[in-house]
């Protein structure tokens, strides 16, 4: 898709929301994503998230016991070719904060 090539040979930095739309097949958004993800997939870039998007995804699965949608979550965020999960540090979350802001 050419709206991916912008990120070519980049590092692109991961937000939860297109993880959840990915894992939990939103229908308005699961043709982006997964382009997105198996551009991935192809190492035509790379990704990185934080440990924060590991708690956000969790929660509504661990909430409603589905373990395996927990599981599918934690393996994609830690096992994922070309997709690295950093820890935050306080540095990192005033940065995040005064981007979002």
């Amino acid at each position: 898709m050419a709206w991916l090539d912008p990120f070519e040979g980049r590092i692109v930095a991961l937000d939860t929301a297109p993880l959840v739309y990915f894992i939990e097949e939103h229908p308005r958004y699961l043709h982006l994503v997964t382009a997105f993800f198996e551009a991935v997939e192809d190492a035509k870039f790379q990704v990185v998230t934080s440990h924060v998007t590991i708690a956000e995804v969790l929660v509504h699965p661990l909430r409603r016991n589905d373990l395996g949608l927990a599981s599918q979550y934690r393996e994609i965020l830690l096992n994922s070719r070309g997709l690295e999960s950093l820890p935050v540090n306080a540095q990192v979350a005033e940065k995040a904060a005064s981007l979002r802001a």
